[in-house]
């Protein structure tokens, strides 16, 4: 049964390790307060969900390295610094070494990231109308909040139009 419901769980979600350990917990949770089942057999089934997992990630279909390499790829093309991203895989239990390998070292990834936070929140070059000198500060607000460096914002709020666009097709195609 907990083989069954941690392959139903995986063609549905992309997971790691410890958030599937943590559905197939839940689950017999719900069973052990469902039949009021003795503590000795609620131990064993966690055992037993421990051992699936284990058995699912030998077999390859659960990856952490591939779940965080997937989600740290799409959390950036959304806007998320790397200290944002970072705090997202340890949420999701992922290893700090295996989050260390899947996020980009590089500058340059760092400045697409807040690109394209800059245009989802309409900031710098994205922005509507000219920025009041006051709205300069609250969009480096917005940037640090997110986790992004000062250096890096400043450097996103004084892109031009053009610039910004460019770097968003560059961080899309290479």
């Amino acid at each position: 049964m907990l083989h069954e419901a941690a392959l139903a769980y995986l063609a549905r979600f992309a997971a790691g390790e410890a958030a599937l350990l943590r559905v197939l917990e839940r689950r017999i949770l719900r069973w052990a307060r469902a039949t009021d089942a003795e503590p000795a057999a609620t131990a064993a089934a966690r055992a037993l969900a421990r051992e699936e997992v284990a058995r699912l990630a030998a077999a390859g279909l659960v990856d952490d390295a591939a779940f965080a390499a997937m989600r740290a790829r799409r959390l950036r093309r959304a806007g998320r610094s790397r200290v944002a991203v970072a705090a997202h895989l340890a949420a999701r239990g992922i290893a700090a070494e295996i989050a260390r390998a899947a996020l980009p070292e590089d500058a340059e990834a760092e400045l697409f990231a807040a690109v394209a936070l800059a245009r989802r929140r309409r900031l710098g070059p994205f922005a509507a109308v000219a920025p009041a000198p006051e709205a300069r500060t609250r969009a480096l607000g917005v940037f640090a909040r997110a986790g992004f460096a000062q250096p890096v914002a400043e450097q996103v709020l004084d892109l031009d139009g053009a610039e910004a666009q460019a770097l968003l097709q560059r961080s899309r195609h290479g």
